[in-house]
């Protein structure tokens, strides 16, 4: 029911996880972002208390909520995903069956309002599959980890956009542009950033990192303007190569 998910012991259900949290819930909002955070290739516990990749996802969702106020004119709820194992754990796709649910509990709260996606490595790759619900306008992913057979058919009409450091040795960038590839050759709209001298914990150049992905995500909702290199990137088709890998620019 909702955007409930069962948690098992062994063959037992002993309970249901609800996966979303509300950071901003505004009385009446008409648009939403989710951020989602990295996990594990497998691990069946539940994340810590602290959980190091969660918190490395606080400062996108504060840069997310001073940009909705500095742009005003509209209501915007900020959540996050919380998911019940460490590890997306293969074909169980946990991290995405969490995202998923929390979409499903964001449109019954919220009815059908526009929503981005942002996500850094397993939350990338869980954010990109539940951009196939349709409340979600686009994604904008961090690092993500999109493995070769990784599907993109569900992603037609939605804008993808991707950021990856070039000194990242946990999920390459040469993957993310493979899926970049694939993605925009069925009916994405892809550009991709290459934030350089940054790798996979987005820790070198954060300040670069926060900005970017919280005014991609608000352009993508209409509260603000999407560079002309990205509006050029995203209206490519095919197998057209051009338009990720962009320079991420800083403000030093």
């Amino acid at each position: 029911m909702g955007g409930r998910v069962e948690v098992h012991s062994g063959s037992a259900v002993v309970g249901a996880h609800r996966p979303l949290a509300w950071r901003v819930l505004p009385s009446s909002p008409d648009a939403a972002v989710l951020v989602l955070h990295g996990g594990k290739e497998f691990g069946a516990a539940a994340p810590p208390l602290l959980n190091l990749p969660g918190l490395r996802m606080r400062p996108f969702a504060r840069a997310v909520q001073r940009g909705a106020q500095a742009a005003g004119g509209r209501s915007l709820a900020v959540g996050t995903v919380r998911y019940r194992c460490r590890g997306w754990n293969g074909d169980r796709a946990d991290a995405a069956r969490d995202a998923e649910a929390a979409m499903s509990d964001l449109a019954e709260q919220l009815g059908p309002v526009p929503t981005v996606l942002i996500g850094h490595s397993m939350g990338g790759r869980a954010a990109l599959r539940a951009a196939a619900h349709p409340c979600v306008r686009g994604v904008v992913a961090l690092a993500p980890w999109c493995p070769q057979d990784e599907p993109t058919e569900h992603l037609r009409g939605r804008s993808v956009l991707m950021l990856h450091g070039d000194r990242d040795k946990v999920t390459p960038p040469d993957e993310t542009d493979l899926f970049a590839l694939r993605a925009r050759d069925h009916g994405a709209r892809v550009a991709g950033y290459r934030v350089l001298g940054s790798g996979h914990t987005l820790m070198r150049r954060a300040g670069d990192w926060h900005r970017a992905a919280a005014d991609l995500a608000l352009a993508l909702l209409g509260l603000g303007a999407l560079p002309e290199e990205v509006r050029t990137a995203l209206a490519l088709h095919g197998p057209d190569r051009n338009g990720l890998h962009i320079p991420l620019r800083s403000r030093h």
